[in-house]
């Protein structure tokens, strides 16, 4: 998953995003040869998972340093799971796996491989996905807060200076908390750390060269990785990627154009069915303005114990279900039920957003993801530079884009930024890059960027409406699996 750029974890609108990339800071680093020398000799402490878990598959432990130019500080303890190839006969190597966030863990890629990958691949690979540093069951890992709806329900357009000062003071409070429980590994988490961090597994495994299958941010993290450690890569796909050169800004902006684009397609698919919920008599953009208006005006409360439905709720559950096509009929029939004064289906969205637990505990994704972005790029670092960018935010999407547009947690960061290595990918050799048409969280545009940085890189373009492409039909699918396999790739740019 790609969470939404919006600009910060205060109201609903950091979902979505990928922390763009390149910075306006000059942060060159060179291929990296000493960042791993302290672990080359490090074994990962393999051992069969939990009863209950898929046969065969094996969990283990790694340590590795917060700064690895001084190993003495403290360490990280990296939560790995390995799916053996299935027909060792065949087996190529391992294939390190990343589904994206930042800040999600990546086990269970592993764990649930089948499901994921192509028997192509499962038969001839072990299958490696670990959780990143601060997040998952990594340790220490990120741990900001323990509700979210104080800091993801404010009004995003505030009307007064008391209903702006409420988000500020929001903003403060989360990234005070932050430091307050995690502050010892908030300098260390960012994305050029986690790339040392797959060479130091690398070096762990014994393999000369490795495999890499990264979604949404995962290609961010692969490109990175790819680009710091160029001659251990054997194969690489990066499925629903980023624009690599674009600050946190502009990465933003192509988000919010992305999610307003397709929200659109959604809207005009609805207006041409009169089946739909949210038919509204052919107008359903119309509707849903007025709905935005009349919860702004009177928050809807489906739960005492629950922060009511605002704008902030609607904009996090309208993004949650642009992800994939297959949620839009859940987002007409809430949509629908919500005109009607019954908000429980825009607030489930909202929680799968959110990854909030039926219990009412969340993981730590969101605030692992705020975490590693204000690292990778902050942006704006004050608040008048942040709101300068609204206006811009509203041209290129006039519905979704104050959801973007709105927050400040980066501007109050307590660690110092770690600006991502600009992505070139000099000397991996071919890369392939996926995009799909519909996708919101990273365009095709965005991907297509990705692919033309590269030195190498190759862009397979599937036709759907969700977000990565991968399994999405066979063309792209066998494409995928034959250059895992052989990693010969003959084309340039393929459509599927």
């Amino acid at each position: 998953m790609h969470f939404r750029r919006a600009t910060m974890f205060v109201v609903a609108v950091i979902l979505v995003a990928s922390c763009g990339g390149g910075s306006t800071t000059d942060t060159t680093v060179p291929a990296d040869t000493t960042t791993t020398v302290a672990h080359e000799n490090s074994k990962i402490a393999w051992k069969p998972c939990p009863t209950g878990f898929e046969d065969g598959d094996e969990c283990g432990t790694f340590k590795v340093p917060y700064d690895y130019s001084n190993p003495s500080i403290g360490h990280f303890e990296l939560h790995l799971r390995r799916h053996p190839a299935q027909v060792p006969a065949e087996r190529i190597g391992s294939m390190l796996v990343n589904p994206g966030g930042p800040g999600f863990g990546g086990q269970f890629l592993a764990q649930d491989a089948g499901s994921y990958f192509g028997s192509d691949i499962t038969d001839r690979f072990d299958i490696i996905g670990w959780d990143p540093r601060g997040t998952g069951k990594s340790t220490p890992a990120v741990d900001c807060i323990d509700e979210y709806d104080p800091y993801t329900s404010f009004d995003p357009t505030p009307e007064t200076p008391e209903q702006k000062q409420l988000i500020l003071n929001a903003a403060r409070k989360f990234d005070a908390a932050c430091e307050k429980r995690s502050g010892e590994i908030l300098p260390w988490i960012s994305t050029n750390n986690s790339a040392r961090d797959m060479d130091s597994i690398r070096r762990a495994l014994g393999e000369e060269k490795i495999s890499y299958f990264g979604f949404s941010y995962g290609s961010e993290l692969g490109a990175t990785w790819a680009t710091m450690f160029p001659e251990t890569v054997r194969v690489a796909v990066l499925d629903g990627a980023a624009n690599p050169n674009a600050d946190a800004i502009q990465g933003g902006l192509e988000q919010a154009a992305g999610f307003e684009k397709e929200f659109n397609v959604f809207l005009d698919k609805c207006a041409a069915n009169a089946k739909c919920p949210f038919w509204s008599n052919g107008k359903p953009g119309d509707a849903f303005d007025k709905l935005m208006k009349k919860v702004d005006a009177t928050p809807i409360v489906v739960s005492p114990d629950r922060a009511p439905v605002n704008q902030s709720t609607l904009f996090t559950a309208v993004s949650q279900a642009m992800y994939s096509s297959t949620m839009w009929s859940t987002l007409e029939t809430a949509l629908a039920k919500l005109e009607k004064g019954d908000g429980s289906g825009i607030l489930r969205l909202n929680d799968q957003y959110y990854q909030r637990n039926e219990d009412g505990t969340y993981g730590n994704e969101l605030e692992a993801f705020n975490a590693i972005s204000c690292l990778d790029d902050p942006g704006p670092r004050t608040v008048e530079e942040s709101d300068k960018w609204i206006p811009e935010f509203l041209k290129v999407a006039p519905r979704l884009g104050m959801s973007f547009a709105m927050g400040y947690g980066c501007v109050f960061w307590p660690a110092k930024p770690d600006y991502r290595i600009p992505i070139t990918g000099k000397g991996a050799g071919p890369i392939v890059v996926v995009g799909t048409t519909g996708d919101s969280a990273t365009p095709l545009a965005s991907s297509r960027k990705m692919a033309e940085t590269l030195e190498d890189g190759r862009l397979i373009v599937v036709t759907a409406n969700r977000h990565t492409g991968y399994g999405e039909n066979d063309c792209v699918t066998s494409a995928v699996n034959d250059y895992v396999v052989t990693t010969k790739v003959s084309f340039r740019e393929k459509a599927c």
